[in-house]
């Protein structure tokens, strides 16, 4: 399929720009529907000064991020306009690696060039902004750790996928992009049981629940509800954060439901046990299974249209490539595939928030009762300085969970 170089440029300047616009209209629509009445609902939990301080952070956090996909915007228009990839790819090239390693090579530059770039917004969002507002509980030193971490990991797990993938996409002829797909199927569902056991205890330490009240009422819904449960964690996420959640992660024998620390200082046993009536809740009406599902068809997607513009001259033409590479080709497709990207997220998102809605009526009818769970999320917004006014267009680009409002509303029936 022919495209001229023009118009490759036309889409992906549009794209980005286009992304940039609308995301900070979403912020200054969100900002606007700020609302100084602290709505009925949370009277009983937010004081004056508390929620405030909610409207506070939402402000300084909106402001950055303004501030932050500006620059962002800039790097990207400046690096691609001063011909900053083909540099980069005749630098790898002068090596005379293999087109596997100079494929790694390349990538692996741009992408710590990347890191090092954005390193200093980060430092500022968690050392001023999180620590302005009580968050921050990270020292340097972990904060040091984490990113050294991040990165061996990415070099590890990452480089090896990214190894196979340029390997097949440039050996094995035209059903490449079939064989890719498989490949990253097989590798996402490995990493479901990888995260859980051997990646998440090198940033935390996870530590089985102590017997007591709270564990046994924990086991009791989980029986009550025929769910195999080996095990409780508790996360010292108050290392890093003060902020409060609980998730569930991995499946089959290898799922385990953890509970931050943070969260059971600021909870009830009953609080805490409709909170993993939700998780179990995504279990049980297989949410995990069907994005999972989802992200493998979405990954077939991609890999297909992959295999039609990786090597399109007018692609290279329009990044000032003097050579067409298939390690270039993934970069230059991913900002290509864009447009389609951000539509599939809105469907995404909306239905992460329909799944939101249907483990929260699952909690709530398991258990017989909605209060404890409407409470418990009422002091999750407070602990967090949650916004409980988002506007609609925000909620549609940015929310994977329906605004707390909404849910308590809907759970107020059952």
């Amino acid at each position: 399929m022919h495209f001229s170089e023009q118009l490759v440029t036309a889409v992906i300047l549009t794209t980005l720009i286009g992304s940039y616009v609308i995301g900070n209209l979403s912020d200054f629509l969100n900002l606007l529907s700020l609302n100084p009445s602290l709505p009925a609902e949370f009277k009983d939990h937010y004081d004056r000064q508390k929620y405030e301080d909610s409207q506070s952070y939402l402000k300084a956090t909106t402001r950055f991020g303004f501030f932050t996909s500006s620059f962002d915007l800039a790097i990207i228009l400046l690096f691609w306009f001063f011909k900053g990839f083909q540099y980069t790819d005749a630098f790898v090239r002068a090596f005379g690696f293999s087109s596997i390693v100079s494929g790694l090579l390349f990538i692996g530059i741009l992408l710590l060039l990347r890191t090092l770039v954005f390193l200093p917004f980060n430092i500022y969002s968690t050392f001023v902004i999180e620590e302005k507002f009580g968050f921050n509980k990270t020292s340097p030193r972990i904060f040091v750790m984490d990113l050294i971490k991040s990165i061996v990991l990415s070099c590890l797990l990452g480089g090896f996928l990214l190894a196979l993938i340029l390997f097949l996409l440039e050996f094995s002829g035209p059903y490449a992009w079939v064989y890719c797909w498989v490949a990253s199927a097989v590798f996402l569902l490995a990493v479901q049981y990888i995260v859980p056991t051997w990646i998440m205890p090198l940033f935390n330490k996870f530590t089985p629940l102590e017997d007591g009240p709270l564990k046994e009422a924990i086991f009791k819904y989980a029986d009550s509800i025929d769910f195999s449960l080996s095990n409780v964690f508790v996360m010292d996420g108050s290392k890093r954060s003060n902020k409060s959640n609980a998730f569930f992660a991995g499946f089959g024998k290898n799922k385990r439901i953890v509970l931050f620390d943070t969260l059971i200082e600021n909870q009830t046993v009953d609080e805490l046990v409709a909170v993993l009536a939700h998780e179990m809740g995504h279990y049980k009406k297989q949410h995990i299974i069907k994005r999972i599902i989802l992200a493998v068809f979405q990954m077939g997607l991609i890999f297909y249209l992959l295999s039609i513009f990786i090597s399109s001259e007018s692609l290279f033409a329009a990044f000032y490539m003097e050579n067409i590479s298939v390690y270039a080709g993934l970069i230059f497709f991913g900002m290509l595939y864009s447009p389609i990207d951000f539509f599939l997220s809105i469907f995404f998102q909306a239905l992460s928030r329909k799944d939101e809605y249907e483990a929260d009526r699952f909690a709530a009818t398991t258990l017989g009762e909605s209060k404890s769970l409407v409470n418990a999320l009422k002091k999750l917004s407070v602990h967090n300085l949650s916004n409980l006014t988002p506007h609609p267009f925000y909620v549609v680009l940015n929310y994977s969970h329906p605004p707390v409002l909404e849910r308590i509303r809907a759970l107020k029936p059952l």
